[in-house]
């Protein structure tokens, strides 16, 4: 069965970019500290601010998109034989 890369990628990019905006909305309220700190070491424009929150959350939503689009059309490719 073959897959349509650009939706899933889609959806699994706006997927990512829903959590960033709920790991910064729990860390506003005192919740997930601990992961918001990780979180701003593993995306370069991070942090648990609006205009931290809006940057990650783009960062996070291009990679997912390339790499989850990367990996459904090499799955493509595969069951095409």
């Amino acid at each position: 069965m073959k897959l349509d890369a650009h939706k899933l990628a889609l959806a699994s990019a706006l997927t990512s970019a829903l959590f960033m905006v709920l790991l910064s909305l729990g860390s506003g309220m005192g919740l997930y500290q601990s992961m918001a700190t990780q979180m701003q070491s593993y995306h370069m424009w991070y942090a648990p601010s609006f205009g931290g929150t809006l940057t990650g959350l783009i960062e996070a939503a291009v990679i997912t998109y390339v790499f989850v689009w990367i990996a459904v059309s090499i799955y493509n490719k595969m069951v095409e034989k």
